[in-house]
């Protein structure tokens, strides 16, 4: 799906230290993914059989905080994502990715507080509920999160 947002993947600095050890500490355990269809944020597509993968926790109000040098205090969480278990290319479309199910679109502001979210159901309705986020001009960022699991799919940001 085409969109005049585009999705973010994991950043290729902090994918680089999740490969190694992930943001809640533990040593990241690469495996071969034998069915495929892993969600993965560093490329933002569903993974292939065979690929090698890996599941770790991954905070990204936490790593965006600390590039503002700001403190998401209460509101850091960490979660599980997929990644591909060595350096990929990354996204090779800005077509949206993962709009095949409900989401959520969770808002930030500049401090890492929650300004409140909406609930996506349709994939052509992203756009507008990006340009609504991004309308209120206290929205710095948005997170775009699985609905049943809470789970980080991609990060939009204002510009």
């Amino acid at each position: 799906m085409k969109t005049t947002y585009s999705a973010l993947p994991i950043a290729p600095r902090a994918l680089k230290d999740l490969r190694t050890t992930d943001d809640a500490g533990r040593p990241t355990t690469p495996f071969t993914d034998a069915e495929g269809g892993a969600p993965l944020r560093c490329c933002l597509r569903r993974g292939e059989p065979g690929e090698r993968i890996a599941l770790v926790s991954y905070a990204p109000l936490r790593r965006w905080a600390s590039e503002q040098d700001i403190d998401p205090g209460a509101y850091d969480e960490q979660g599980p994502v997929f990644i591909h278990a060595e350096e990929c290319a990354g996204p090779d479309t800005d077509a949206l990715p993962f709009t095949n199910s409900h989401r959520t679109v969770r808002r930030y502001s500049a401090e890492g507080r929650i300004l409140g979210g909406r609930l996506v159901e349709d994939p052509a309705a992203f756009d507008e509920a990006f340009t609504e986020a991004f309308d209120d001009p206290a929205v710095a960022l948005v997170h775009v999160r699985a609905v049943e699991y809470g789970c980080f799919y991609y990060e939009v940001r204002r510009g």
